[in-house]
């Protein structure tokens, strides 16, 4: 196991999340991803919007930006074209990501920017009182559908890789090594890289949907999570309500940010 404590605020200890959260395995897994990526401590920004799994950034000794619900990815855009040198990450929610932030999300993968994004999904709002979002499953209960989400809900990595970014992969909290490789791969990409973190949150969501605790809803992602292996196909009709993980797109092509400098010296060299 790698040591993490250099990592952290202690200052900001406790953390607020409830009891059997996924919040904090995720966070550590990105800690690890990022010592083992080698990635400089000192160049290294972290951004989040708001949400419960946002609150993460405050807890990490590393440059860190906590912004506006949904505005992650135009802070991160801002500090990586002004510094194209930092490593940017962001963490936000499926929340945050899909609904408010949406339309930032798609132009940050048809851009390419040069930034790593892990979306924890916990197919809830669970800060702001249980609310369904755009990624919780139809069919399940939570404060604003207390009949049955009615919704059809996005397929987070399609929709990345519809918009255009160039690495996609799916990970969840009970497949904590899985996870953590994939978060570095998605560091090493060249280009937008977006990680789905599938998280439990037993307090808002679990115990509304049959899954009481923190133990169910891992023995759940165990259950119906299916690791894909390079090359092989399945299709969706096959999965009924399994998922995949594991890397599920990597197509590297040209990245923003270097594309912005090379127009800026040709701009330069006509004068």
């Amino acid at each position: 196991m790698l040591e993490i404590d250099e990592y952290l605020r202690a200052s900001a200890k406790p953390h607020i999340w409830c009891p059997g959260c996924g919040n904090g395995t995720v966070l550590t897994s990105m800690i690890q991803a990022v010592q083992e990526a080698g990635l400089d401590h000192k160049k290294t920004v972290v951004v989040s919007g708001i949400g419960c799994c946002s609150r993460g950034s405050g807890f990490v000794n590393f440059d860190t930006v906590n912004t506006l619900h949904g505005r992650p990815l135009p802070f991160a855009t801002g500090i990586k074209m002004a510094n194209p040198e930092l490593n940017v990450i962001v963490i936000a929610g499926d929340g945050d990501t899909t609904a408010i932030g949406g339309n930032h999300f798609i132009h940050a993968a048809r851009r390419n920017i040069d930034i790593t994004m892990i979306v924890v999904n916990n197919s809830i709002y669970g800060m702001t009182g249980g609310q369904y979002s755009p990624l919780t499953p139809t069919g399940k209960k939570t404060t604003s559908s207390v009949y049955g989400n009615i919704d059809s809900s996005f397929d987070l990595a399609k929709l990345a890789i519809g918009a255009g970014a160039s690495y996609v992969a799916r990970g969840t909290v009970y497949h904590v090594n899985l996870l953590k490789q994939l978060i570095v791969s998605g560091i090493k990409n060249k280009g937008f890289s977006v990680i789905e973190a599938i998280a439990q949150c037993p307090t808002s969501y679990g115990r509304r949907n049959k899954l009481r605790t923190a133990v169910d809803m891992l023995n759940w992602q165990r259950d119906n999570a299916i690791q894909i292996k390079p090359g092989e196909k399945y299709e969706p009709e096959g999965l009924e309500e399994k998922f995949l993980i594991g890397q599920l797109y990597n197509s590297p092509r040209s990245e923003y940010t270097e594309n912005y400098q090379k127009l800026v010296k040709k701009l330069q060299e006509a004068k």
